[in-house]
């Protein structure tokens, strides 16, 4: 199976390889990375902004390098609620026959990073600057940061990107 993920940022590229692993284990996969347009904010601040991005992620993949089985967009965005911030994830899989698209879970940001990102800053690089740190979007990410390393940033998206991957793993379902 020829995969196309829509970034060069190795954690999600190694999210989907080890979602891959997981979910087809007899199949090999060959999976690389397209650097393409979100068409969204550095930093989408919500939603729906964020569900656009990965949508357009995967998409542009399948633009660029249309000779692959599925093509993934992952897209990290910030969601602002009355009393906190917080950030998330949208994964999303086409393929032929496959549309289909998961969100992960939310995690609270701290007021001092939240107050950042609504500065305008993106959430990467705040991390970075508040925390002492190089390039966590690339590794764990806040996830890893804030909850000392028990999650990061691929696990999560692994997980999604299986949730997203469910019509190909048992497609009966989604037949009807």
């Amino acid at each position: 199976m020829k995969v196309i993920v829509a970034s060069l940022n190795p954690a999600k590229i190694d999210a989907a390889r080890l979602a891959l692993a997981r979910a087809f284990p007899d199949t090999p996969c060959q999976i690389s990375g397209v650097a393409v347009a979100s068409g969204v904010a550095e930093q989408p601040m919500s939603d729906s902004e964020t569900y656009q991005g990965a949508r357009q992620r995967a998409l542009a993949a399948k633009a660029a390098i249309p000779d692959a089985d599925v093509w993934i967009g992952m897209e990290g965005g910030i969601e602002q609620h009355s009393q906190h911030s917080m950030t998330f994830a949208w994964i999303q899989v086409v393929g032929t026959g496959l549309d289909n698209a998961s969100r992960s879970a939310s995690l609270t940001l701290p007021p001092f990073v939240a107050k950042a990102v609504a500065a305008g800053e993106e959430l990467g690089h705040a991390m970075d600057r508040l925390f002492s740190l190089s390039n966590c979007k690339q590794q764990g990410g806040a996830i890893g940061v804030l909850t000392g390393n028990l999650l990061d940033r691929r696990r999560i998206y692994c997980d999604t990107l299986i949730l997203a991957l469910a019509p190909l793993l048992n497609p009966e379902p989604y037949r009807m």
